[in-house]
C-alpha cells in the first residue's frame, strides 16, 4: 500500500506536512514568489480568480493579493491588480460565506457576474438535454456551470490582459474532483501539490476567519442536491485522502476508493490525446 501512496504522491508532487510555522510560512513565501514570477514571464500584471465562498478560493486569493502587493510596493506600479469575480448562479445559497470571503481577501477589485442566464441559454439549445433522465441531466448541467464559470473568468481576464488562477490542489487533484475544462482550467494553479488540511492551515495563517477555514467543502453544482459535499461524493473524507496522500495508513476502503478513483479520472490531469 505504502508504495502506491508514495507513487501518486509523487505523480501529483505532494508537499510534506508542515513541520512548524516556520515551515508554513516558507511555503506560503515559495508559492507567492511562484505568483509574481508567472506574471513576469507573461509580461502582465493581472492576476483573475473566481471567489465561491470555500476555503480554496479563498486561500488561493490571499496568496494573490499578497503577491500583487508585493509587486506594488517593490516596483511602485500600482498597475499591478488583483480582480476577484463572484460567479453565482442566480442567488447562491451560501452567498454570506462568499461575501465574508471577500472581507477577509480585500481586493484590488471585485466583480459579479451571474452565469445563469448563460447556462440556462445554453442548455435550452442542448436538444439530447431536453427530455434526458433527470440525473444525468443534472450532472451535464453542473459541469457547463464550471465551464460557463471558466469562460466568465478568461473574459475578464480577455479584456484587462490577466492570468486566471486556478485552486486545485492534490487532495482534488487525486480524486479527479475537477470539471475538465471547468474549474481544471486556468493559468497558474499555486495550490498545486498542498493537501487540504495545508490549505486550511495557510488561510487560518493569514487569519481567515474559523467558520472560513473549516466550512464544509463543496461543488454546489447539483441542482438535485444543492450543497452537497465533497465528501458525500467521494464516499470518504478529506482527512482520509491527506492521510493517503501523506504516506500515513488508510483503512483498505479509502485505499480502494482513492486509488480507482486515481486511475478513473487519469485522462483529467493529461493534455488532450493526440497521435
Amino acid at each position: 500500500m505504502q508504495a502506491v501512496q508514495q507513487e501518486i504522491a509523487q505523480q501529483l508532487k505532494v508537499q510534506p506536512p508542515f513541520a512548524d510555522a516556520a515551515a508554513l510560512e516558507a511555503e506560503v513565501a515559495r508559492r507567492v514568489a511562484f505568483i509574481k514570477d508567472c506574471l513576469a514571464n507573461a509580461r502582465l500584471k493581472t492576476l483573475v480568480l473566481g471567489i465561491s465562498g470555500g476555503v480554496d478560493s479563498l486561500t488561493a486569493a490571499l496568496l494573490a493579493q499578497r503577491a500583487v502587493n508585493e509587486l506594488r510596493a517593490s516596483s511602485g506600479d500600482d498597475g499591478y491588480r488583483f480582480i476577484a469575480v463572484r460567479l453565482p448562479y442566480n442567488v447562491q445559497h451560501d452567498e454570506h460565506d462568499a461575501q465574508a470571503c471577500l472581507d477577509v481577501i480585500k481586493a484590488d477589485e471585485v466583480h459579479t457576474i451571474d452565469i445563469a442566464p448563460a447556462v440556462l441559454g445554453l442548455k435550452s439549445k442542448v436538444d439530447v438535454l431536453q427530455d434526458g433522465a433527470p440525473a444525468m441531466v443534472d450532472f451535464v448541467v453542473g459541469n457547463i456551470k464550471a465551464r460557463m464559470r471558466m469562460v466568465a473568468q478568461y473574459s475578464v481576464a480577455g479584456a484587462r490582459g490577466g492570468l486566471v488562477i486556478g485552486t486545485d490542489h492534490a487532495a482534488e487533484a487525486v480524486m479527479g474532483f475537477f470539471t475538465k475544462f471547468g474549474d481544471g482550467a486556468c493559468d497558474l494553479a499555486p495550490l498545486s501539490g498542498l493537501v487540504k488540511n495545508q490549505v486550511r492551515a495557510i488561510a487560518r495563517a493569514f487569519g481567515a476567519p474559523e467558520s472560513l477555514v473549516e466550512k464544509v467543502p463543496t461543488a454546489d453544482l447539483e441542482d438535485l442536491e444543492p450543497g452537497k459535499p465533497d465528501e458525500a461524493a467521494h464516499g470518504i473524507t478529506y482527512q482520509q485522502i491527506d492521510a493517503f496522500l501523506h504516506g500515513e495508513p488508510v483503512d483498505q476502503h479509502a485505499f480502494d476508493i482513492i486509488v480507482s478513483t486515481y486511475r478513473k479520472t487519469q485522462h483529467k490531469r493529461e493534455l488532450p490525446f493526440a497521435p
